[in-house]
Formats: structure tokens, sequence, C-alpha cells
């Protein structure tokens, strides 16, 4: 879910729930009420069951996983913000599941459910921020669902009295088999309402990195661990939240990069990332003896539809430009948001006809672009078309360095305004004087 960080508290009427889409607004609150009726009946079999009661162990146990938990959170929690302030359409990847993990293992469901509450009352007031209570509330409820699935497959397998760590082959596959439970359960669940809050959104965009997934698997893993330390040698997990803190770090860290190379409005690259991405690329390009493209393009009607419709609704087709730019790329081509209505597209390897080739079909795309954005409360318009000009230029043809490519594209792009707009002009190579190159000429296509 889309997250923004830190703030102050905000009524639940205010909350930016009432504004999901209706389908997407009653899949969260029927997930609200199903975790709400698993914990009722796990609170009354825990009060009225065969196996009524909960024992001190199990309490000390909770004890233990609580305060590692919170311990956990608090140590992790300037790393956890910095990640979370990254708007996405991909499920958000954290390590809350090894304490939830082990917790299944150790205790029995109407104490599992306290924990997970805990955790992420914790993590609202001192990570996340009070004006996302309505996300939390959903990601708690997805926990709940995908502890009480696992812990339908532990029972299933024999494994009723606690602790339920394995002690043989059977008991290994019966917890492993809880584990992929729980795993999928919440996936599809955060997938589900990704998908139905952001229509927009791909499925690949939903589905996320392979790489966070398997975040989320090691936390399962050390969530197994924990639970057979705490059974035997107890003393030991105070140990082990150095290995999960260091873990924390490293596992998340292509995730923290990811978000921190992402513009937030776009999902394209950030101008901090593409201008340490170009001199790499260029370096590369003159070992192997190959070329770059670049191009450059400004969005020709930007300001009108800021004007017209409000910046919420230019925000909004400066995304989709985004998408149709990157469906247009070849693949390891690097597009990035370098101004307000700027974008830069590297093309490694690339001759000056493919990149020529590249930017009409952009252009073509772009001309007929059809965008429905909202404007005033929950009214809607449709744009048609956001055409740009374009200015190409390719290494090492035109330029030997990167400000020089750069100045030759930007010269490039314009000349393509001053020529009506809509237009791709590419910078073309100039025959050296005495001693020096001269400014390079551009030609319009």
């Amino acid at each position: 879910m889309i997250l923004i960080g830190r703030s102050g508290w905000v009524p639940p009427r205010q909350w930016k729930l009432w504004s999901l889409p209706g389908p997407a607004l009653g899949y969260v609150i029927a997930v609200d009420l199903i975790a709400v009726t698993i914990t009722t009946l796990a609170v009354s079999s825990t009060l009225s069951g065969p196996n009524a009661g909960i024992s001190s162990s199990e309490w000390a146990a909770f004890a233990v996983l609580a305060v590692a938990s919170t311990l956990h959170l608090e140590s992790a929690r300037g790393i956890e913000r910095r990640r979370e302030m990254a708007a996405n359409t991909s499920p958000h990847t954290n390590l809350k599941c090894l304490w939830v993990f082990a917790s299944l293992l150790l205790l029995p469901l109407s104490l599992v459910i306290p924990l997970i509450a805990l955790s992420y009352l914790y993590s609202w007031f001192r990570v996340y921020g009070r004006t996302v209570a309505h996300r939390k509330i959903f990601s708690t409820s997805t926990y709940i669902l995908a502890s009480a699935a696992a812990a339908a497959v532990l029972r299933g397998g024999d494994l009723i009295v606690t602790p339920r760590v394995p002690t043989g082959f059977w008991s290994l596959l019966v917890v492993i088999a809880a584990a992929a439970t729980w795993w999928l359960v919440n996936y599809a669940l955060v997938i589900g309402a990704i998908l139905l809050a952001s229509p927009e959104a791909t499925a690949r965009e939903a589905l996320g990195e392979l790489s966070d997934q398997l975040v989320v698997c090691a936390g399962l893993g050390l969530g197994v661990a924990i639970a057979a330390m705490q059974t035997s040698y107890p003393w030991v997990v105070p140990v082990l939240m150095v290995t999960v803190l260091a873990l924390h770090r490293d596992l998340l860290l292509p995730q923290y990069q990811r978000a921190a190379a992402t513009d937030v409005k776009t999902g394209l690259a950030t101008s901090s990332y593409w201008a340490s991405a170009v001199p790499a690329e260029l370096a590369r390009a003159e070992t192997l003896r190959s070329t770059v493209g670049l191009l450059m393009l400004d969005l020709d009607r930007f300001k009108e539809i800021n004007d017209t419709y409000g910046h919420p609704a230019g925000d909004q087709a400066l995304k989709a430009v985004g998408e149709s730019v990157r469906a247009e790329v070849r693949q390891g081509d690097l597009v990035a948001r370098v101004g307000g209505d700027e974008l830069a597209v590297l093309l490694p390897g690339a001759s000056e006809t493919e990149v020529l080739e590249i930017a009409e079909r952009i252009r073509d795309r772009l001309t007929t672009l059809t965008v429905a954005v909202s404007t005033t409360g929950t009214s809607k318009t449709v744009i048609t078309g956001v055409p740009a000009s374009f200015g190409a230029a390719v290494y090492p043809e035109v330029a030997a360095t990167m400000d020089q490519l750069v100045l030759a594209a930007d010269n490039a792009l314009l000349t393509a305004k001053r020529a009506g707009r809509n237009t791709i002009v590419s910078a073309r190579p100039q025959p050296p004087t005495v001693g020096e190159f001269s400014d390079q000429p551009i030609s319009e296509i």
C-alpha cells in the first residue's frame, strides 16, 4: 500500500480509506471484519475450549517475544521510516513476520493476535505515522488471516500442543508447509488490495520483486530458529537480536536503494540516480567500443494541463506519460524524470537510427495518449494527447563526455521546441576544425 510518512492525528472520517474505489473499499472492510471474527473465535476457544487457559510458560514466551519485537522495531525504525515514505504500488516487505511466526510455534492463536496488534500499534506511533492508520489496520488483518491459516496447517499436521518446533522430519515438513501458507495468504491479500485500489498498476508492479519475497522467507526461517531457541535455550534469544538487526539492514537494503532511486510521482528513476548511471554507461561503452543513445523529451502541454485541471491532474498525466515511455523503450534502457515535465532516456548500445525509431514510437504514443484525470472533488475528465518534443544525441558520434552528450541532446530539444513542438531533432556530428571542435549543429527529422 502507498504510504506517506508520519504526521499528526487524522480523525477516522478523514482517512483516505473512504476515497478508495468501491471494490477496494469493500475488500478492505471484508478482510478487517474476517480478522475480527477470527480474533473473537480464537479468544472464545481459549476461554472455553478443551485446552482452555494459557499456561505460565506461554505468558512468559509472549512477554519475551513482545519485548524482542518492540526492541527490533525501535532499533530499525530509522530505515523503516525512510523505506515506507517511498510511494509505490508493490507489497511493502518487513521482518515483523519473524516474530509472528515464532509466536505461532510457541503460543495459542489467542496470544499471537495480540502480539501482531501490539507490533503494528507500536509501529503506527513510532514509525509510520497516524495518518496511515487504516493501512496498518488492514496489514494487521492480513497478518491475522495468514496466522490463522498457518495455525490450521499446524493443527492438521498434528502439531497441536505448544511448543510446535520441529523435532523430526514430519514435524519439519508441517512447519515448512505452515510457513508457506502464511506467506501465500498474506501475499495474496496484499496484492488483491493493491490491484483493486490502484487499477492502473500492472500485475508486474503489484507482484513486486522476487528478492523482496525472499526477505519474507528469511524472516519466517528466523522465526523457526527463534522459537527453537526460546524453547530450549531462552537466554540465547537476546544474542540473536544482533543477528536479526544485521540481517534487517542487509536484506532490506536493496528495497531502500530502489526507493531512493525512484521518483515518487512517476515511478521513473530520479535525476540523481540517472546522473550517476550515465557516466557509468559511457565508461562501459568506451571499454566495449560501443555506443550510448540519449533522448531528452519535454512535454508540450504540461503547463496547460496544470493550469486547466490542477496539479493533481498534471501528476496523473505525468505518470501516464512515464508508463507510456517505458512501454516503448527496450529492456535495459533507463527512463528518468530529470525535471518538472522533462524526461530522459538512456539507451545503451543504440545507434542513431535505433534512437530515432524509439523516439518516433514514443512520440506517436504520446500524441494519441488518453488519460482520465481527477479534477475537482470526484469529477473526472479525459485528456487526449500529451505531445512532447524530443532531442536526441549519440555517444561517441556527437560527444565524448557526459556533459557534452547532455548539452547536445538539450540543444536538439530546444531546436525541436522552436520548430513547432511535437518534433524530434537529432544532434549531428561536426567535422573537426583545427585544434578543436566547434558547437555541434543539429538537424530536424
